[in-house]
């Protein structure tokens, strides 16, 4: 090797030793004091507003026992089902605690964690519908939250059966408020959603019917895809909650009921 040759790799070494580290997005929410969450308050018993119009509902605990953990505050941001990931991608959240479904697809924009929540399907109609089975949705006008698992398999369902028609809409909201006034005649949603908007008597002359045969809907935070050691201490916080049994409270405030295991045989543990 030259002696200039040998001067450089010198000087690229001793620049390497003497460079700082750069902190990664972890570092930057602890330094911060604050950790933004991207929240979807239009989702009970997920995200809500109280008569005082502050957040309340399961993922917005879970926001607050993440700053906890991190010793920082929560920064709820409200966030629609379609603005989840934009949120991320556009630096105006740090993490998303927003119902997301895991889907491969997702991945390759967001990096995802373990699941922290798990839902089933139910399909919910209009009593005047006729409708009083998943099957009965055949040939119907049926709709969901544009960009959620549910929206994704119904609207495949409704192309597979060749007749009916299937409504995208903006939030949850609208979609119960179309079913109580007749504008769609069913919807699928997960069963939390389903309980919530019925028991809630917003929406008149709907009821439960029965479960949509689905895949249960694994949920995961989600954050840059390259920020791995704030997704490692994600994926210990969910294993933490668990542990605990703050997951075990906080279904059981929020929902009620069973709680469903986050656990997926022969995968996770």
């Amino acid at each position: 090797m030259k002696k200039t040759s040998v001067l450089a790799f010198g000087l690229v070494a001793a620049t390497a030793l003497t460079s700082p580290a750069k902190a990664d997005k972890l570092d930057d929410i602890i330094s911060s004091g604050t950790l933004r969450c991207a929240v979807v308050l239009d989702f009970p018993p997920m995200g809500a507003r109280d008569e005082s119009n502050n957040p309340i509902g399961f993922d917005v605990d879970y926001c607050n026992d993440l700053a906890k953990a991190l010793g920082v505050t929560a920064e709820i941001v409200e966030t629609p089902f379609p603005e989840r990931i934009p949120a991320l991608m556009s630096g105006r959240v740090d993490v998303g605690v927003a119902s997301t479904s895991d889907t491969l697809e997702r991945a390759k924009t967001v990096g995802m964690t373990i699941p922290y929540f798990a839902f089933q399907m139910a399909v919910t109609a209009n009593d005047k519908s006729g409708v009083k089975s998943f099957e009965d949705m055949k040939g119907k006008v049926v709709g969901a939250t544009a960009g959620t698992f549910e929206a994704i398999a119904l609207e495949k369902t409704v192309k597979e059966w060749g007749v009916g028609e299937f409504r995208p809409y903006q939030t949850q909201a609208d979609v119960f408020l179309a079913l109580s006034q007749g504008q769609i005649d069913a919807t699928v949603s997960t069963s939390t959603v389903a309980q919530s908007n019925v028991k809630g008597g917003k929406f008149a002359g709907i009821s439960v019917v029965g479960n949509a045969p689905y895949d249960i809907d694994y949920v995961a935070l989600f954050t840059n895809r390259e920020e791995y050691g704030l997704i490692n201490y994600l994926n210990l916080f969910i294993n933490q909650q668990v542990r605990t049994g703050r997951y075990n409270e906080l279904y059981e405030k929020w929902v009620g009921g069973e709680v469903p295991s986050l656990s997926i045989n022969g995968v996770y543990r």
